[in-house]
């Protein structure tokens, strides 16, 4: 009897010790999932705020805060992407960890069920970081053009 087999102490702590090992990208994408989710209501607050303000804009304010609206339009969409995604890892590393019982308690060959599972966790959670990372690039470079506009107006001066 080998020592792996799933009806012996070694080879259920084996089995056990394995399964535990996908649990720390689990806990990596619980903690990005909260991320994401801080910064999705983050970008919905300015959404709201930004929406409220087009009643008494002029129509100049109207463009700037038309093309502010689209930009965080954008990013919620990225940070939708990115929690998609991310909910996608997790479900796939659960699945992994399943098959890894299932297949242990079964003594069948999983290893390509594994396999693709497990790949398939870190395929979503490597494009969840590449959505949010997206995000990120247009929030700094929101607020880049943001400062530009203050500074430009700050120097045109109140009569310009």
């Amino acid at each position: 009897m080998s020592s792996l087999e799933p009806n012996t102490l070694d080879g259920i702590a084996h089995i056990i010790q394995v399964a535990l090992t996908p649990v720390f990208l689990l806990s990596g994408v619980a903690t990005l999932l909260n991320v994401f989710g801080a910064r999705l209501a983050r970008v919905s607050d300015q959404a709201e705020r930004v929406s409220g303000l087009l009643a008494g804009a002029t129509e100049t304010e109207r463009l700037c805060l038309d093309h502010r609206l689209d930009r965080l339009r954008l990013r919620a969409l990225l940070l939708d992407a990115a929690v998609v995604l991310a909910a996608l890892s997790g479900v796939s590393t659960c699945g992994a960890v399943l098959t890894l019982f299932v297949g242990a308690l079964r003594d069948a060959t999983v290893a390509g069920v594994l396999f693709a599972l497990f790949g398939a966790a870190i395929l979503c959670t490597l494009l969840a970081l590449v959505a949010f990372g997206a995000e990120m690039l247009f929030a700094s470079r929101g607020v880049r053009n943001r400062v530009a506009l203050r500074r430009a107006e700050a120097e045109a001066g109140p009569e310009g």
